[in-house]
């Protein structure tokens, strides 16, 4: 890395980070009080920071840096079924959120079930996730990006050396500044990353000439084979419950919409983002990695920091690999604060006791899990593909926790140990057809003889997560009626929750 490079990376990462500083020093002393203020950032986010701050903490590495690595344009679908996504949470759940005046998405699943078992259940459930596939995907991805962007050694050594940088330097934002420091430092972060891509579009389009000619067409089409990442059938089936789990149940992204001074503009912020994740996104994740792909050939997910360490100006690569970096750190502090979030609120106060000090508390949980997410990166250095293995691993809690948000939706008269039981059937059933094993292919042939080995044992994880989710639901009902002696009666809005409060922050 040279000189100049050194010098913008520091300076725009030094400037980020005074911004941010400059924006919530005069909140820094009140935001200790309590966890509305500390989680919520004392409900004044503006649409603006919402918007910023939920763009941002979805599109880091594992976006930029897995997508582009398919080299191929068909992945562009994660980002138009988001737009999709982005919209449920807009119009079906925020307005429950606010009405039930939830810190946490699980938090409504304790007021629509009337217990709390089921709230600390998903609560785990999320930060397994957020632990085992989210925190060290996020670490590997950036320093992956980083070191190929100036052309060092990506072995093992180096990812770690960089790993613990960027989780040291992400923690710091979610210990010491809550969810307002990591919301105002995700915004002017996402300006810069934003533009940026933008511009490793048209260079990297410019350096072929606009001439997409000798790249294989099934790098270009947006209809998928079955044999292709996102076949074209999946679309139909676990795509759009994928995306309804990501963006409406997620407390990494809810929380952003749920820190608004009010519904209307926590909405505002959510559209914003809908409209960014339509018109922006879909162009950076595939459109450079197609382009690599007729530079250098299939190189995976090194495609993204080659290209961009080829095309960009050697000062402008240094502000991308600041900009980078501070999508690495956005992404993993945010992660980090949400989970705090979910120990303190869900856990940690239900089982243990009142911490005397919520920030103290969610310094602890956030240095325990940036510990263990860089043990984990080594595994996701050996993956082939980033985007898919975080996607598939995913699947496995992903599709079980929504059914308990559909359940206590879409029905009532439904007890939630029969929720709870759904939820453990569908993570045992998606990671039982899915996961590779011996004794479990030679269990899914067996329990497939009477389908081609290529029919069911062969389906595509998108479609066992559709598969899944109805599985566990049926579940759910199926339960509450045989053990629990209840029957469960179609209702949206589902069952009643405990009495309503306004949307207040003391």
């Amino acid at each position: 890395m040279s000189t100049i490079q050194i010098a913008v990376f520091v300076g725009i990462t030094a400037l980020i980070a005074f911004a941010t500083y400059m924006h919530c020093r005069g909140k820094l002393d009140e935001r200790h009080s309590g966890e509305k203020d500390y989680f919520l950032a004392s409900g004044g986010l503006k649409w603006y920071f919402i918007a910023g701050s939920i763009t941002l903490t979805n599109l880091s590495t594992d976006q930029l840096i897995g997508m582009n690595g398919n080299q191929m344009a068909l992945l562009a679908w994660w980002e138009f079924a988001a737009v999709a996504g982005l919209l449920i949470l807009t119009f079906v759940f925020l307005p429950v959120y606010y009405k039930n005046d939830c810190t946490t998405t699980t938090e409504l699943l304790q007021k629509k079930y009337n217990d709390k078992h089921i709230r600390a259940l998903i609560s785990v459930l999320f930060l397994f996730g957020n632990l085992f596939i989210f925190l060290p995907a996020i670490l590997y991805g950036g320093s992956l990006f980083l070191l190929s962007m100036v052309g060092l050694d990506t072995g093992l050594e180096n990812l770690l050396i960089v790993s613990v940088t960027l989780a040291v330097v992400g923690a710091c934002y979610a210990i010491f500044g809550g969810l307002r420091a990591v919301a105002v430092s995700d915004t002017y972060s996402g300006v810069l990353i934003l533009g940026l891509a933008l511009l490793v579009v048209y260079l990297a389009l410019q350096a072929i000439d606009f001439d997409l000619t000798g790249i294989p067409a099934d790098r270009l089409t947006l209809i998928g084979s079955n044999d292709s990442p996102i076949p074209w059938h999946t679309l139909l089936t676990g795509m759009i419950f994928i995306q309804t789990f990501y963006w409406s149940t997620n407390q990494t992204i809810t929380q952003r919409a749920m820190a608004a001074p009010n519904i209307k503009e926590a909405q505002k912020g959510v559209l914003t983002a809908a409209g960014i994740r339509l018109l922006i996104v879909p162009a950076i994740v595939v459109i450079p990695g197609i382009v690599s792909y007729k530079l250098y050939g299939d190189v995976g997910d090194a495609a993204y920091g080659r290209i961009v360490g080829d095309v960009l100006p050697v000062w402008l690569s240094g502000a991308f690999a600041a900009a980078l970096a501070a999508a690495v750190l956005t992404t993993f502090n945010s992660i980090l604060n949400a989970s705090a979030a979910l120990y303190v609120c869900d856990i940690h106060e239900a089982y243990v006791d009142r911490p005397t000090s919520v920030a103290k508390l969610s310094a602890i949980v956030s240095i325990a899990m940036s510990v263990l997410a860089l043990l984990l990166v080594p595994f996701f250095a050996s993956q082939e593909s980033l985007i898919n293995t975080v996607q598939q691993l995913y699947g496995l809690l992903s599709m079980p926790i929504l059914s308990a948000f559909a359940v206590c939706l879409l029905f009532k008269n439904v007890k939630a140990g029969a929720a709870m039981i759904g939820v453990v059937t569908g993570v045992v059933f998606y990671g039982f057809w899915t996961f590779p094993s011996d004794l479990l292919d030679m269990m899914r042939l067996a329990t497939a003889s009477a389908i081609s080995a290529d029919g069911l044992a062969g389906m595509h994880y998108i479609h066992w997560m559709f598969a899944t989710l109805i599985v566990s639901v049926w579940t759910s009902l199926l339960v509450n009626r045989l053990i629990f002696g209840q029957k469960a009666e179609f209702s949206l809005g589902g069952n009643d929750p405990i009495e309503p409060q306004a949307k207040a922050f003391a």
